[in-house]
């Protein structure tokens, strides 16, 4: 079912922000959902399948609408240069990021779940650069009582 939407898409020479444009769905979430990190509403699978020509194609549509499974079982750093720089960056910007959120929000975490990821494209002194924005609720720690 991916396999058809990553296909038809290409087919029809789509780019993810074409099918934000045409959809009026976020780029990043409907990308997420193509590559089975996010699920969406029928309303939402049933405007992706129509907009990459698959609108009567019910196993996409079904497809789209169910819960992925996130994450792998036995996790490894992928060798994809691309893929590998999102482990780098928190191995080498972690502790630091980490550090800042603490003295910022307090003892706590930023929700995976109440969260939005955006990844854009920003020309600096005339160099393409990639702008990768997380966007979560920071959740405090519970105390004890």
């Amino acid at each position: 079912m991916r396999r058809k939407l990553v296909d038809a898409k290409e087919m029809r020479d789509l780019t993810f922000s074409d099918l934000e444009e045409e959809t009026g769905i976020d780029k990043t979430y409907i990308a997420s959902a193509v590559y089975d990190g996010a699920s969406t509403t029928e309303e939402e699978a049933i405007a992706i399948a129509e907009a990459v020509g698959l609108g009567g194609e019910e196993d996409v549509i079904e497809g789209l609408q169910t819960p992925p499974m996130k994450g792998q079982e036995e996790p490894s750093i992928p060798s994809d240069p691309a893929l590998y720089r999102f482990y780098e960056v928190p191995q080498v910007y972690g502790p630091a990021m980490k550090a800042i959120m603490h003295e910022e929000f307090g003892d706590g975490i930023m929700s995976a779940i109440d969260f939005e990821v955006s990844v854009d494209k920003e020309i600096q002194d005339g160099e393409e650069h990639v702008v990768i924005t997380y966007d979560g609720k920071f959740l405090p720690y519970k105390k004890f009582p």
